[in-house]
């Protein structure tokens, strides 16, 4: 049976806090439940590495503690922390057991599992947010790190006739499969690897992940957009954008657009040639 780790960081500042979420979340952790005092980081039990989260949390000389989660209490966990995630009147992330929301545009249900991938982040907001401001209509769509499934499902009621759905992780292939079904979804096909590799061609890239996995990836989105296509990135903060917009720059992308919310921030990139 999966286990979890839960290790509680005590950590005040909102700074290093913002640090440490990024530090953690690019070393495997995926998901954070933030604390007046603390900070609470969780991570699958098979990718922790005790060495690579004492060097991070040395640097900030943090005190913390660990404990061992079943799976069946890590869900029980975050059903009773998981409020609706309301992402202005365009969508809202809701559990099955919320009650239905009127006047919103898109509602999405999901099990709630992970922070990360329910649009409790600053990243999936802004991704869901930026998303209403682009035509899915009788578009092909990757997501690349789809996580929970969130976007991938967005992009299917947003008119997305084919989305192709990534992840290299067990987990979250069976959770995004559960919350697709959830959603009656008919057009999202998932598939588990270790990168983003596709002979396809698509007119909307999604990425919410890390600075390192998209650098490391540019080549490859580049060659999957399609002439006129878009790329929306997220899971990268303020002090990444230079780097990362000059490399898709130099891969014959503009840039159109970059939105910020609490250090992180979303970038759209247009790929005109011609």
């Amino acid at each position: 049976m999966s286990k979890t780790i839960q290790i509680t960081i005590a950590v005040t500042d909102e700074q290093v806090r913002e640090q440490l979420i990024a530090q953690l979340s690019a070393s495997g952790f995926d998901a954070f439940e933030e604390k007046d005092f603390e900070l609470i980081c969780f991570i699958d039990e098979g990718k922790y590495d005790p060495s690579v989260f004492e060097a991070i949390v040395l640097v900030y000389n943090l005190k913390y503690s660990e404990t061992v989660i079943e799976e069946q209490n890590w869900n029980a966990l975050w059903e009773s922390n998981f409020d609706p995630v309301i992402v202005e009147d365009f969508c809202v992330i809701r559990a099955h057991f919320h009650p239905a929301f009127s006047n919103i545009e898109h509602e999405i249900i999901i099990t709630p599992k992970m922070s990360f991938g329910t649009g409790h982040h600053a990243t999936t907001y802004m991704m869901i947010r930026e998303m209403s401001k682009l035509d899915f209509n009788n578009k092909k769509v990757a997501d690349f790190g789809t996580g929970t499934g969130v976007l991938a499902i967005l992009a299917e009621k947003l008119g997305s006739y084919d989305v192709w759905a990534v992840d290299i992780d067990d987990w979250s292939i069976e959770n995004a499969w559960e919350n697709i079904e959830k959603n009656s979804c008919q057009n999202i096909r998932i598939e588990k690897a270790d990168g983003f590799r596709s002979e396809e061609k698509f007119d909307i890239i999604l990425a919410n992940i890390n600075k390192n996995v998209i650098l490391s990836s540019v080549g490859y989105l580049s060659a999957a957009c399609s002439n006129q296509g878009n790329i929306l990135l997220s899971g990268l903060l303020k002090e990444d954008e230079n780097e990362v917009i000059s490399a898709f720059v130099g891969a014959r992308f503009e840039h159109v657009s970059t939105v910020e919310r609490n250090k992180w921030i979303c970038v759209l990139l247009h790929r005109s040639i011609n």
